[in-house]
Parts: C-alpha cells; sequence; structure tokens
C-alpha cells in the first residue's frame, strides 16, 4: 500500500508548480474562502469566479453579510442553485457576529456547528484558512484516493467512507512533517489533492502520465483507472410537466413567494403548478393555480430544466386580469418588469422573464419598465 511519505513530498512538490490561479486562494481570509468553499459544492469552478468577486463586492465581510436584507442575499446567490447554501450563509453569519465577535471560528467543533457546514467545509476550513491538520473528502479527493490505494467498494457506503477520511488524514497530518515544507503545508495538501482530482484524476480519461504520484498509485500500476471508484447508484431521473401563467394587469405582473422549506424556498415565481397529464382544461387549470380565471389565455413559451432528478416540461401562458388589482401580502405581488428583475428568481423564471421582456420589447414599447397599459394586454 502507497504510505503517505512517499505521496506527500510529490504532490506538494507537484501543487506549488501547478496551482490554478483562482481568486480564493489569493487571499488568507477565511470568510472569503469559507464563501468559495459554500460556492464550490455543486458547481463548477468557472461558474463561481464571476459570482464570487461580485458577492465579495457586495457582502465583504461576516458583519456585512450579517445586516444583509435576505431578499438581497437570495438575489446576489441567483443562478447558482441550491439556495439553501446561501440561506446557509446568512443565517451562519448572523450567529457568528452574536456568538464569535463576527468572524469565523477556528476550531473545528465551533464551525461544524454552523448552518451549512458539514464534515467537508469544516475541514477545508480549517486546513486551507487556519492550516491545521484536518483532512477534507470531497469528490475529486474520494477518486483520488480510491485509485491510488485500488478501493474496489462503493466510497459512499459508511465503512469505506470512513476508510477514505482516515486516509485523508493521515496524508494531512503527514504534510508538516515532510522536509523542506511550504509555509502553509496542511493547506497546500488539502488543495493538492482537490487540484490533482479537477485537473488530472479526471472521472473519465485521467492523464495519469503526468499524474505526481502515478508511480504509488496502485489503479495505474494495475491498468484499474477506468473502473475506480465504483459508481454509486444514482435515482432514476423522473419527468414532470408544469403549466406557468404570466397575468398582467395595467402593466404589472403576478408573481408568489416560494414558501418556507420547499425547493427554491423564498424566491419569486410566476404562479405554476403540476400538470398530472396532457388531458386538461387550461382556463380550469389557470383558475386553480392564481385564483381567478384569466381571460384570453395564449401560449408565451416553453422551456425545460432540471432540478435534482425531476426533468421539468413547463408550458408557459400569457394572460390578463380585468378586476382591480388584489391587496398584495409578503407573499403575493404584482410587479411591473423593473421590479421582477430586482426579485431573485429560479432560473426557470427568469427565463419566463426574460421572453416577456423580449415580447414587450418586440411589440414597440420604449420603457417596458414603465408601460402604463401593458402591451401584453393590449395584444390579447
Amino acid at each position: 500500500m502507497p504510505t503517505p511519505d512517499a505521496l506527500v513530498g510529490p504532490l506538494l512538490a507537484w501543487y506549488a508548480q501547478v496551482a490554478r490561479d483562482l481568486p480564493w486562494r489569493r487571499t488568507s481570509d477565511p470568510y472569503a474562502i469559507w464563501i468559495s468553499e459554500i460556492m464550490l459544492q455543486q458547481t463548477q469552478v468557472k461558474t463561481v469566479m464571476s459570482y464570487w468577486h461580485r458577492w465579495m463586492c457586495r457582502f465583504p465581510t461576516v458583519r456585512a453579510l450579517a445586516k444583509a436584507n435576505f431578499q438581497d442575499v437570495l438575489k446576489s446567490w441567483e443562478g447558482l442553485g441550491y439556495y439553501a447554501r446561501a440561506r446557509n450563509l446568512h443565517r451562519a453569519a448572523r450567529i457568528m457576529v452574536r456568538k464569535h465577535s463576527g468572524a469565523l471560528p477556528r476550531g473545528y467543533r465551533e464551525l461544524i456547528a454552523l448552518p451549512g457546514i458539514g464534515r467537508y467545509t469544516a475541514g477545508a476550513i480549517c486546513s486551507i484558512a487556519f492550516n491545521q491538520p484536518e483532512p477534507i473528502l470531497d469528490g475529486n479527493v474520494i477518486r483520488v484516493l480510491t485509485r491510488i490505494f485500488a478501493i474496489d467498494r462503493n466510497p459512499r457506503e459508511t465503512q469505506t467512507n470512513q476508510l477514505l477520511w482516515e486516509l485523508a488524514r493521515r496524508l494531512v497530518e503527514r504534510a508538516p512533517r515532510v522536509p523542506h515544507p511550504p509555509p502553509r503545508p496542511c493547506s497546500d495538501l488539502n488543495q493538492a489533492l482537490m487540484e490533482l482530482g479537477a485537473t488530472v484524476c479526471a472521472p473519465r480519461q485521467p492523464n495519469c502520465p503526468i499524474c505526481p504520484v502515478r508511480r504509488e498509485c496502485t489503479a495505474y500500476r494495475t491498468g484499474r483507472t477506468a473502473e475506480l471508484p465504483r459508481p454509486s447508484s444514482r435515482p432514476q431521473t423522473l419527468s414532470r410537466r408544469v403549466l406557468a401563467f404570466v397575468i398582467s394587469r395595467n402593466g404589472r405582473f403576478l408573481l408568489k413567494k416560494r414558501p418556507a422549506r420547499s425547493i427554491n424556498a423564498h424566491l419569486w415565481e410566476f404562479p405554476n403548478l403540476e400538470a398530472g397529464d396532457t388531458n386538461f382544461d387550461l382556463e380550469t387549470m389557470a383558475k386553480r393555480c392564481v385564483g381567478f380565471r384569466p381571460r384570453a389565455l395564449r401560449p408565451l413559451c416553453s422551456l425545460n430544466h432540471t432540478i435534482t432528478h425531476f426533468r421539468i416540461h413547463v408550458d408557459v401562458f400569457l394572460g390578463a386580469m380585468n378586476k382591480p388589482l388584489p391587496r398584495t401580502s409578503v407573499s403575493v405581488r404584482w410587479c411591473t418588469l423593473g421590479q421582477v428583475d430586482e426579485l431573485p428568481l429560479p432560473n426557470a423564471h427568469r427565463r419566463i422573464a426574460e421572453r416577456l421582456g423580449a415580447l414587450l420589447k418586440n411589440a414597440g414599447a420604449t420603457n417596458v419598465n414603465r408601460v402604463g397599459r401593458s402591451l401584453v394586454e393590449r395584444e390579447l
């Protein structure tokens, strides 16, 4: 079995030479590192970079984030998905202000007690921000360790997962004891493992000839890199059909806020409901969705999107309301298109808003945010 001594030195030397120049690697600010780690969960580096820059300008410190309006936080997160991450960031920042003087705690136990910070994130902050010998285990590191040590079992199973955590711990604990260690050996070692998985030890067609530890990698020496790690069973992809309704009245459009503890909680969206099959009466479905029967319903667009293991087809319809505008509430608003743009929307509903804006522009509005009477209603 490969030993920590044989792996850690080459990994540190390799990382010092080839590490990507990522913005959160240019700082030792624990807050900035925390934000990057949360954003990088389930999201590609190239997507995160622009979001991270904007976030750090908007909320540069824990206290700035804690003081921010929650809807502003969601708006800044819009497009990254998995919005529970943004909610947990906001909650954790407020806890840090109350209990930790507005700073990230340095201790693993204090970190893991915060909302949205699990074992991996706590280890990443401790090692990368504070150079503590705490292990990390994300998808990239799992792949690297599974191949190096030829672990021929499902890495998500409890016993195998515990073994991988232990291997990761042995490596990071060895990092400060190698000859001539870098200034931040624990930070560099954990980032080297992630970098190797992200850039060399890819899921398919890994670039083994340039791997710094290929001579120690059991899977490489035995020709088993394509077999490992063993794939986990994935839930079956399910198809759903949704009807969405863009209802206008005097240049304003009806939006509803998603309930708490639901997918995309607290984001705003056009009224919608699931259509079980193709045999439905559109006007009846519209009344069930918005609470009244809109007039002159007609198609606006169709789009597809995916949430977790659901593949969702959305048919969007335009309609108008003849009655006076009802009172708004904390969960229902009538908004101009400009106001819609200021609200945090799920990706699918942001695309609907963009289609609506294009329709208004094509209809000849000089300022679609100030039309006295909606051009959509005129067309209807």
